[in-house]
């Protein structure tokens, strides 16, 4: 029998993911700000991205470490709820190294702000995924983050807003000198938020606690082809889901970390003025997120197909909403509600597969690369703005494939996978280096992102015939419609 989603504790449990992409997008403000204050190159301005995403790794290699030494896993041993809790706090004291930075004026100090702000969100994330997944059926796990890969979203679309409003006194304001100085209030505040979230989840319900023993059983349809590996890296889905997450973070982060530059050099746009394109990169996201979460609800299946159209819009209407409070003109975006469309069909031609999901939408990310490197003006913009359309259900899709049949190794995966977040720096950084004018130039150093989706497409095909050999085929599950 299906379990049902406990959606109390998932809905108290997302609340972090509203975090990570309020900070994460909030980075691609930080960058032009911080290359234009510190005179950096466009290479040393993705040390940001780099920072902030190198931590996620040296965070998983810490957690291994503490789990070897301890005799077991550490969120066995400490708890989810408490995982989150400690994650929360050590994101708090990193926000207050902002502080001593921006009066000192230093940039080793404020990337070193954010490094131990995504050092908390490495262990946030190695507990929150993994409970997202078991909080219900685990064929729909993909589908639960998604939903929760939405509120992500949803941070990431206000984040860029609220940091330029903080940075440069008003989100359309016409100053392009930002005072390093006004950095470190906001992400005080933030810091503050972080402590009142964690005193929050350790009173909620969220269960400290989970049974993972028979969670691989209960994903195969055929329990006698169930894999018990000594060793998590014996399960050739998590490794190859490893690379995939690391190329995924990687064109993720790269294409709008760089966005900022390629609106600046090919468009004319000002520093001060890009808000709102990052915006609606992450609100791209957000868009995909909201739609793909639908398979999650217990709900008939005739109302789901309805939910596939509307959904997308409604998270659209979010996006054209808080922009119209910031005193955005908005009136160039409306179109973007064309390029939506394509997001819908390679939704319901996914069936609600996360195999087929990240085949088809990495096809599309490749599609959509290729078109904002060969055209200009406005189609250009478009096509990489899209990418965030076509990188939404990614995450669910390779975490949930990747996981799937490691049983009592979960959490151990679950810390690898996390490990390969530093993608997104190590990637951005690359698209920075060749974006230089002596060697590829900023529109066409998206071709880094194009390769990214090559590997996602290959291990799309390729993870679908491994998980069939160990009795797990999510597509069955599809076809039946949902719950």
């Amino acid at each position: 029998m299906n379990q049902k989603t406990k959606w109390g504790q998932f809905a108290t449990l997302i609340t972090v993911f509203f975090f990570w992409g309020f900070v994460a997008a909030s980075n691609d403000i930080l960058i032009p700000v911080f290359k234009k204050a510190f005179v950096l190159s466009q290479a040393e301005s993705q040390l940001v991205a780099v920072a902030f995403y190198i931590a996620y790794t040296v965070g998983s290699i810490i957690y291994l470490i503490v789990s070897k030494f301890i005799g077991g896993d550490l969120l066995n041993k400490i708890g989810y709820k408490n995982g989150i809790a400690v994650g929360l706090i050590i994101s708090a004291i990193g926000t207050l190294l902002f502080y001593p930075a921006a009066n000192n004026s230093s940039f080793t100090l404020m990337i070193t702000g954010l490094f131990v702000v995504a050092l908390g969100f490495s262990l946030q994330q190695i507990a929150a995924n993994p409970l997202a997944v078991v909080m219900g059926d685990p064929k729909t796990g993909s589908q639960r983050l998604s939903m929760a890969g939405g509120v992500n979203n949803f941070g990431t679309t206000i984040g860029p807003l609220l940091v330029s409003y903080a940075i440069f006194g008003s989100v359309n304001s016409a100053n392009t000198e930002a005072s390093i100085g006004s950095v470190k209030i906001p992400y005080l505040i933030l810091g503050l938020a972080f402590l009142l979230v964690a005193v929050f989840l350790k009173f909620s319900s969220v269960p400290n606690k989970i049974d993972l023993d028979n969670v691989a059983t209960e994903e195969a349809g055929d329990t006698s082809k169930v894999l018990h590996k000594k060793y998590a890296f014996q399960y050739p889905q998590l490794w190859m889901g490893m690379i995939g997450i690391f190329v995924y973070v990687g064109v993720e982060v790269a294409t709008a970390s760089n966005l900022p530059e390629f609106l600046k050099q090919e468009m004319g746009i000002s520093t001060d003025k890009v808000a709102p394109y990052i915006s609606l990169y992450w609100a791209s996201l957000m868009i995909g997120r909201w739609t793909a979460s639908i398979g999650a609800f217990d709900i008939t299946k005739s109302a789901k197909d309805i939910l596939k159209f509307f959904m997308p819009y409604i998270a659209f209407a979010v996006f054209i909403v808080v922009n119209m409070i910031a005193q955005h003109d908005v009136s160039s975006f409306y179109l973007y509600g064309i390029v939506i469309v394509a997001m819908i069909t390679g939704d319901i031609m996914s069936k609600g597969s996360p195999a087929k999901m990240l085949l088809i939408f990495s096809l599309m990310g490749i599609t959509a690369l290729v078109i904002g490197m060969l055209t200009t003006g406005t189609v250009s913009i478009y096509a990489f703005v899209s990418v965030g359309l076509f990188c939404s259900t990614l995450w669910p899709c390779i975490f949930t494939l990747a996981v799937a049949g490691l049983g009592k190794h979960t959490n151990e995966g679950s810390s690898f996978l996390i490990m390969m977040i530093m993608g997104g720096g190590f990637i951005s950084y690359l698209q920075g280096y060749v974006a230089s004018d002596n060697l590829l130039g900023i529109p066409y150093s998206y071709i880094v992102g194009v390769a990214c989706f090559a590997y996602l497409a290959f291990y799309a095909v390729k993870v679908k015939s491994i998980l069939k050999t160990q009795g797990i085929e999510y597509d069955v599950v599809a076809k039946g419609g949902g719950h």
